[in-house]
C-alpha cells in the first residue's frame, strides 16, 4: 500500500470538513461570537492543520492502487467523523466523547438519528455544522475529494469506481469525472430550489437552508426539538414531501430529466417500482390510521401516512407526526419501508429498492424454473438481461446484510435493551434512517441507549452507508498482512 498517496488524498477530504467548519465560524461570528465559536475555531484549526500537512510535506503521488482507493475510503470517513466530532465535544452539555462520536457518524452517514433531547438550545453555527454533517456525507466525503481530482488522474476513476456502487453506476453513462459533475449538479440544484420554497412556504432562511441540507441527504437533522411537525404546515410537509422523493430517486435519472425535459427517463422499471411501493405503503398505512388511529380526515391520514412514509423509505427521518402512537401494522410497514428503502444513485441508505427489485424477480424466475423445468428464464431490467453474476452479487449483499443486522441486533439485546429498541434502532441504523420505533421514534431520541448500545449503532451506520463490503475488504488486507 502507497502510505503516502492515501494520506495525500485523505488530507485532501479532511480539508473539505474544513471549509464547513470555516463557514459555521462565520455565522457564530454574525450572532455575536456564541457558545459554539471557540470549538468551531479550534475544530477548524486543527482539522486544516492535520488535512493541509501531507498536501504540504508529502506532495503529489501519481502510483496509485486498487488497495490505495478502499484504505482512502475508510479513513476519510473515520477520520471525518474523528474530527467532526469536535465541535460537540467542545461544546460539552449533553455531548460526552461517546454522545459527540454517535451524532457525527450519524450526521455523516445521513442517519439522523440523535442523542439530543433540546436542540433548540444549540447555538446557530453549531446547528449549521450539525447540518453540514449531512450535506457532506449526503454526497459522500469521496465525492468531494473527487472534486479537487483531476480528470486526468487515474485515481480519480478508481475512486469513482469503488466510492458510487456497482447498482448506482447502471445509470450513469459518462466518465468519472462528468459523472461526478451530475452528481453534484442534481444535489446542489435539488438543495437550492428547496430552500428558496420552503422559504416562500414561511421558514426563516436558516432554517430553509438546514433542512434543505437535510433533505437532499436524506438525514432528517432538525433544528427544532419535534422536527417538521414544529412548522404544523401542510404546504411545508409537501415542499420536503416531494423533495425526498426526488432525493431518493437515481440522480442520473433526474439530470437525464432536465437535460431532456421529459419525464421520460423517471418511467424506468425500478423507479416505477419505487414509486409503486411507496403508493401501496401510504394507502395502507392510511387506512390503518382512519380505521384504528383515531383519524377522522382521511386528507389528513393520507398526508401524514405519505410523509412518515416517504420519510422511512427514502431513509431521510423527519418527523411529521408522532408514530410512537400509531397502531402496530403501521409501523411494522414503516419498519418494512426502512428495510426496503430508496434508489442506487441517490443519497438514500439500506439496501435499495434496486436490489429488491432483482430479488423479487428472481424469486419469480425461480418459482417459474421449478413449474417449467425446460423453459429458459432470465432477469431483466428496463428490458436489458441482468447477468447472473450481478444477480449473485445482489444476493450476496443482501445475505450480508441480513447477517449483519442479526448480529448487532443479539449484541444490542445482550445489552439489556429491550426487542422493540433492539430491532428498530438496528434497521433504522444498518438502513441509515435514523427513526425507528417506540422511545426512539420520530418524536424520540438515543440519549438513554447505553453508551456500548450507542456505539454499536454507530458501527452499523458506517457499514449501513459504505454497503459494508469496503470496510471488510479493508479489514481483510490488515489482516492478511498480519
Amino acid at each position: 500500500m502507497n502510505r503516502k498517496a492515501v494520506f495525500y488524498n485523505v488530507g485532501k477530504a479532511l480539508l473539505v470538513n474544513a471549509l464547513f467548519m470555516l463557514v459555521s465560524v462565520v455565522i457564530s461570528v454574525v450572532d455575536g461570537c456564541d457558545d459554539a465559536f471557540v470549538p468551531l475555531v479550534i475544530s477548524f484549526m486543527l482539522t486544516a492543520i492535520v488535512g493541509a500537512f501531507p498536501f504540504i510535506f508529502v506532495g503529489k503521488v501519481r502510483d496509485y492502487s486498487l488497495k490505495d482507493g478502499f484504505v482512502t475510503i475508510i479513513l476519510s470517513w473515520i477520520l471525518s467523523f474523528l474530527f467532526g466530532a469536535l465541535p460537540y465535544l467542545l461544546y460539552g452539555g449533553e455531548f460526552n466523547v461517546i454522545n459527540a462520536w454517535f451524532e457525527s457518524v450519524s450526521g455523516y452517514t445521513t442517519t439522523g438519528s440523535t442523542i439530543l433531547t433540546d436542540i433548540e438550545a444549540l447555538p446557530r453555527s453549531l446547528l449549521f455544522w450539525r447540518s453540514s454533517t449531512h450535506f457532506i456525507g449526503g454526497l459522500g466525503v469521496v465525492v468531494f475529494l473527487l472534486l479537487i481530482i483531476p480528470d486526468a488522474s487515474p485515481f480519480k476513476y478508481r475512486l469513482s469506481s469503488l466510492e458510487i456502487s456497482s447498482m448506482s453506476r447502471t445509470g450513469y453513462r459518462y466518465r468519472s469525472g462528468m459523472t461526478v459533475r451530475v452528481m453534484l449538479s442534481v444535489y446542489v440544484g435539488l438543495a437550492l430550489a428547496e430552500t428558496v420554497l420552503l422559504r416562500l412556504a414561511g421558514m426563516s432562511w436558516f432554517d430553509a437552508v438546514n433542512h434543505s441540507f437535510s433533505t437532499v441527504a436524506t438525514g432528517g437533522f432538525s433544528t427544532r426539538n419535534i422536527s417538521i411537525m414544529y412548522y404544523d404546515s401542510p404546504v411545508i410537509d409537501i415542499i420536503i414531501l416531494v423533495f425526498m422523493t426526488l432525493a431518493s430517486i437515481h440522480f442520473g435519472c433526474i439530470y437525464a430529466m432536465l437535460i431532456r425535459r421529459s419525464l421520460k427517463p423517471l418511467l424506468n422499471t425500478v423507479t416505477k417500482y419505487y414509486l409503486k411501493v411507496i403508493v401501496v405503503l401510504s394507502v395502507a398505512i392510511m387506512l390503518v390510521l382512519l380505521i384504528q388511529g383515531g383519524y377522522s380526515s382521511p386528507w389528513k391520514a393520507l398526508l401524514d401516512s405519505s410523509f412518515q412514509v416517504v420519510s422511512f423509505i427514502s431513509t431521510t427521518g423527519f418527523g411529521q407526526a408522532d408514530n410512537a402512537i400509531w397502531p402496530f401494522f403501521a409501523n411494522f410497514l414503516l419498519i418494512f419501508a426502512s428495510v426496503h428503502c430508496g434508489c442506487s444513485g441517490s443519497t438514500t441508505g439500506g439496501i435499495k429498492a434496486d436490489r429488491m427489485f432483482i430479488i423479487s424477480k428472481a424469486v419469480s424466475c425461480e418459482f417459474k424454473k421449478r413449474l417449467h423445468p425446460s423453459s429458459v428464464f432470465r432477469v431483466k431490467v428496463n428490458g436489458s438481461v441482468v447477468r447472473e453474476d450481478e444477480v449473485s452479487s445482489v444476493v450476496l449483499y443482501f445475505v450480508a446484510y441480513i447477517i449483519v443486522l442479526f448480529l448487532s441486533f443479539i449484541a444490542i439485546l445482550v445489552c439489556g435493551v429491550d426487542i422493540q429498541d433492539a430491532m428498530s434502532g438496528t434497521i433504522a441504523s444498518l438502513g441509515n434512517v435514523g427513526p425507528g420505533l417506540g422511545q426512539l421514534g420520530t418524536m424520540g431520541n438515543y440519549a438513554s441507549l447505553p453508551s456500548v448500545v450507542k456505539f454499536i449503532f454507530s458501527l452499523d451506520m458506517f457499514l449501513g452507508r459504505v454497503e459494508i463490503f469496503p470496510v471488510l475488504i479493508v479489514f481483510y488486507m490488515f489482516f492478511k498482512r498480519k
